[in-house]
């Protein structure tokens, strides 16, 4: 089993910035991909941003360019920087983990982030 604990998120205005943290613990992977999916009310979840433990990251295209994922000091932990946020970035954020394969899946609790004047 792995254990994602999560911190970050909270009430910000537009413009503003948050950061996400994420930290994997368990029965981790030496070959992983990491990140963040987010949920809104009505709406699927998606993905924002992912990073592999050999440094490739993706981006949804909705973000690129305003959120970065990067390792956040120890081997199986990722941070979000979330910057310039829109009101529409306003969900539920689920840290993401998997094997390389993305066979063995597993989620955090969800951290709410709210955009709002």
């Amino acid at each position: 089993q792995v254990r994602l604990v999560e911190s970050g998120g909270g009430l910000v205005q537009p413009g503003g910035s948050l950061r996400l943290s994420c930290a994997a613990s368990g029965s981790i992977f030496s070959i992983y991909v990491m990140g963040w999916y987010r949920q809104a009310p009505r709406n699927q979840r998606e993905l924002v941003a992912t990073f592999t433990s050999s440094g490739i990251t993706n981006y949804a295209d909705s973000v690129r360019g305003r959120f970065t994922i990067s390792r956040d000091g120890a081997e199986n932990t990722v941070s979000l920087q979330m910057s310039s946020l829109k009101p529409e970035d306003t969900a539920v954020y689920y840290c993401y983990y998997s094997d390389h394969g993305r066979i063995f899946q597993y989620w955090g609790q969800g951290t709410q982030v709210t955009v709002s004047s």
